[in-house]
């Protein structure tokens, strides 16, 4: 079975609303294992282990989250040569444009020799109803495509 790993920062929790709504889509008719887990807490084995990614951020100072930058940090070296091509979406909590945060993860995931799936999803401000279900249908587009072999 694949594996999809999604991975968020949040301080104020509108992220992990967002990267909440899209794991449980995605897990929704189990034809791949969805893990959840907080940046800071994944590591090189989640990476390696895992056929797609789904980043949740907060935009910070028109930037990501650091966790998920420190992720980057602690992953980059010794992913070198092992995840290329490994399919990826972005979601983007912003309180401003979310272009800043975008533009870095897509600049890191190209040193790293990903393949971006499918568009950001960029939430500005609370999440409402309507972009809980863009995660959502993000989410379940990712395992979707994951399960019959098109990601």
């Amino acid at each position: 079975m694949k594996t999809l790993l999604v991975l968020w920062s949040s301080q104020s929790g509108h992220t992990l609303q967002l990267a909440q709504a899209a794991a449980a889509a995605a897990g929704e008719d189990g034809s791949v294992t969805v893990r959840i887990l907080p940046a800071l807490q994944a590591g090189i084995d989640e990476l390696l282990a895992c056929d797609a990614l789904l980043l949740a951020t907060p935009e910070n100072f028109g930037y990501m989250a650091g966790a998920l930058k420190d992720f980057f940090d602690r992953t980059y070296y010794p992913a070198q040569g092992k995840v290329a091509g490994l399919p990826y979406a972005v979601l983007i909590s912003a309180g401003n444009d979310g272009l800043g945060a975008q533009q870095a993860i897509e600049r890191i995931a190209r040193g790293y020799g990903w393949r971006q799936a499918y568009p950001p999803l960029l939430v500005r401000g609370v999440p409402q109803t309507a972009d809980l279900a863009a995660a959502a249908e993000l989410g379940a587009t990712l395992a979707a495509a994951l399960s019959i072999g098109m990601l």
